[in-house]
């Protein structure tokens, strides 16, 4: 059984760009019929940028948790940013987060990026918890922001429609009352270029390869990916939950990737059938990518939905393909 990891969330925050897209928009834009996208993707409504950056939609929303938490930037012994998306290839996304914060000049404290795509939040929330066992540090601040939509192309109407661009942050800190329970990963690369963007590393490099939106976009096998995803799921869940004390049945919420209808649907068949404690944002926010887990956490601290002492599951599938979830008992003290 693994030993739980103590920490708090002492502060949550977000932030939305100011385009707010509807459906119906899209589906004139492409020609397609009314309620094309809720009834095949989930997706009602979904945030575009216009002039936002990753590091401005992160910046605000690590101000917005800051404040929750009634703490400074001074007060942080470390930044983490959780995304897939990006500003810039170099530097990496922490540093751009704190260099926006004139009074971050003179602390030296470390910043960190973790990419495990749509499942960034999670790997960095354990990683982050991890730390927080030790004496260096006391508050981590995690910072997940996105900008899918400058990587969507209309030739591929569903993933057009799927897509949202959103922030979210979380501090942690040094408690002896929230726990993480259980944290496990698991990649199965059969999948691993049934999800991708093929142009602006290496092997497309914009040297060489002029721009052209197929190749710049996001593309993805939806249906093979949840053919692997169903195939692994159940044994992934058995053993995630055969080394801790809790039975899935036990769980007081499951804050999910918010991945696509299909996905969710899947989520409630695990479920065995019971989807009041799955919580699906999925119609309002459409797939964030890593921003789509810490923004469904922090509206439901938000809400009061997710309360004191609440056993969270938070799920996720990504690109490569990886099964990511963590365990923990949610506490602000």
């Amino acid at each position: 059984m693994n030993m739980p990891k103590n920490f708090s969330i002492k502060g949550v925050g977000k932030y939305l760009p100011k385009n707010c897209l509807e459906s119906h928009e899209i589906e004139a834009e492409l020609g397609l019929p009314s309620q094309w996208y809720a009834q095949r993707v989930g997706v009602e409504t979904r945030y575009r940028v216009t002039d936002e950056t990753c590091t401005q939609m992160g910046v605000e929303a690590l101000r917005e948790a800051l404040s929750d938490a009634q703490m400074e930037i001074s007060d942080l012994d470390g930044i983490i940013a959780a995304s897939a998306t990006f500003d810039y290839v170099i530097p990496n996304r922490s540093t751009l987060i704190k260099e926006a914060f004139f009074e971050a000049e003179t602390l030296d404290f470390p910043c960190f990026d973790i990419n495990t795509v749509c499942t960034s939040f999670i790997t960095a929330l354990d990683y982050a918890s991890t730390l927080l066992q030790g004496e260096e540090y006391q508050n981590i601040a995690i910072v997940s922001s996105e900008i899918a939509s400058h990587g969507l192309s209309s030739n591929r109407p569903e993933t057009y429609g799927l897509f949202g661009d959103a922030a979210a942050a979380v501090i942690v800190s040094k408690s002896s009352t929230g726990e993480n329970l259980r944290y496990m990963q698991k990649t199965y690369s059969e999948g691993v270029r049934s999800t991708i963007i093929r142009g602006g590393g290496n092997a497309y490099h914009p040297k060489n390869n002029p721009y052209e939106m197929d190749l710049y976009s996001f593309d993805m096998a939806g249906t093979h990916l949840l053919r692997i995803v169903n195939k692994y799921i159940y044994d992934y869940m058995d053993r995630f939950f055969e080394k801790t004390s809790t039975h899935l049945s036990e769980v007081d919420w499951i804050v999910p990737h918010q991945t696509s209808l299909f996905g969710m649907n899947l989520l409630t068949k695990i479920n065995r059938g019971k989807s009041d404690n799955i919580i699906n944002q999925l119609s309002v926010y459409g797939n964030c990518v890593a921003a789509s887990i810490p923004l469904t956490l922090v509206n439901s601290i938000k809400e009061g939905v997710i309360k004191e002492g609440d056993r969270c599951l938070l799920l996720g599938t990504a690109a490569g393909v990886s099964i990511c979830g963590l365990l923990l008992n949610y506490s602000k003290s």
